[in-house]
């Protein structure tokens, strides 16, 4: 039965999960703000205690590797790197778009499975990182960072049913106005989200680089990024 230490910091929340063969067996977060230098290794360390206590056998580390905060993802994925060496078992990287968009298929709605799934996440001004799935995960739309306007993802919209999530998507609920756009609220990235998507990753053994791996930001350090069209 496989078992994997899943890590998430790629936001404000720092959360730590440990899942065994499709069932979440251990969770915990923090909810203070950006705490996870703080808080992380104290997290991972009980998940740990937990693992050895019930005698199981660590197959694998998970860590979301972003899009995010520059700093959080950092933090994140290099104690992920650290502890999947000492322990010579793979590191998976996760999507924290892919996380949001797993979390909300999840939520109960009455989905057909045609509707495109488009997480949010924020950045500065009008800007958000975003990609837009289908229920499949395939990419429809980026992803990448955007400045929004009212003709984001007009294209989409204009077609299908999309549904926008995560917390950069009241920025969009601002200016996008049509009646296939729907909202979810309150829909942040969590470790014990990416059960799903890492456990996926053992089997098909996608596993990450421990030595030269590096978060997926999305983004330059620039001040200014074109606008995709879409």
């Amino acid at each position: 039965m496989s078992t994997i230490l899943n890590i998430e910091t790629s936001g404000k929340i720092c959360s730590v999960a440990l899942t065994r063969e499709g069932a979440l067996e251990f969770d915990l977060e923090n909810r203070e703000g950006m705490k996870h230098a703080e808080v992380l290794a104290p997290f991972v360390e009980r998940a740990m205690e937990e693992v050895k206590r019930k005698e199981w056998k660590l197959d694998a580390v998970a860590v979301s590797i972003g899009p995010g905060s520059y700093t959080g993802l950092r933090i994140g994925l290099s104690l992920a790197k650290g502890l999947a060496f000492s322990l010579g078992v793979p590191l998976i990287g996760v999507s924290t778009l892919k996380i949001l968009a797993v979390k909300a298929m999840f939520r109960n709605f009455n989905f057909t499975g045609e509707e495109i799934l488009v997480p949010m996440i924020d950045a500065r001004r009008m800007e958000v990182f975003t990609g837009a799935y289908d229920f499949a995960l395939n990419a429809v739309a980026g992803p990448g960072p955007m400045i929004l306007d009212s003709e984001s993802y007009s294209g989409l919209l204009a077609e299908k049913e999309v549904w926008f999530m995560g917390d950069g998507a009241g920025k969009a609920k601002d200016v996008i106005d049509s009646p296939n756009a729907h909202w979810m609220e309150d829909l942040y990235p969590m470790a014990k989200d990416m059960l799903a998507l890492s456990e996926k990753a053992l089997r098909e053994k996608d596993f990450l680089d421990i030595a030269y791996s590096v978060p997926e930001y999305l983004k330059e350090y620039q001040t200014t990024v074109a606008r995709p069209r879409i």
